[in-house]
């Protein structure tokens, strides 16, 4: 199972529309659970990240095996990150994203992390970003089940 936990939630349709599909192709190879906690929008930067850290804990189990989304994480291509996710899998049943809010994420969710990943040095809106995620997750289920795909 794959859990991705995301600060802020989607308010256009066309980022709705598009978790949707890839959430229905993935339904082939995997559940996925997304659960969304409040953004809180405070102009102070440590309160904010505070909060929703101990929003996020609330969602992680000890089982999970976490994936921390950070600018300062480890860059993979699609097929290593395929080959990654596999290797995940054959140990941890349970995966879980977390993509943090405006600020990113608290040190204390970094540290529970066992893999820190970096789409990119740039930085993304969390509603395109968690398509993007999406995306790159099946792209990667379709890899390590041979299956073509739009490279």
């Amino acid at each position: 199972m794959i859990k991705i936990i995301t600060v802020g939630s989607i308010k256009e349709n066309y980022f709705k529309e598009a978790i949707e599909e890839y959430l229905k192709r993935l339904h082939k190879y995997t559940s996925v659970e997304i659960i969304e906690v409040k953004d809180e929008g405070f102009d102070e930067i440590e309160k904010n990240i505070k909060l929703e850290a101990e929003k996020i804990q609330k969602y992680i189990s000890e089982k999970d095996y976490i994936i921390t989304l950070e600018i300062e994480g480890k860059s993979y291509t699609s097929e290593e990150f395929a080959e990654k996710l596999d290797q995940i899998l054959i140990e941890n049943s349970n995966i879980t994203f977390i993509i943090g809010g405006s600020y990113g994420l608290s040190d204390a969710i970094k540290e529970k992390a066992s893999l820190h990943l970096s789409f990119s040095k740039m930085t993304f809106p969390h509603q395109l970003f968690r398509v993007i995620l999406l995306e790159q997750i099946y792209r990667a289920f379709k890899i390590n089940h041979h299956e073509n795909y739009h490279k």
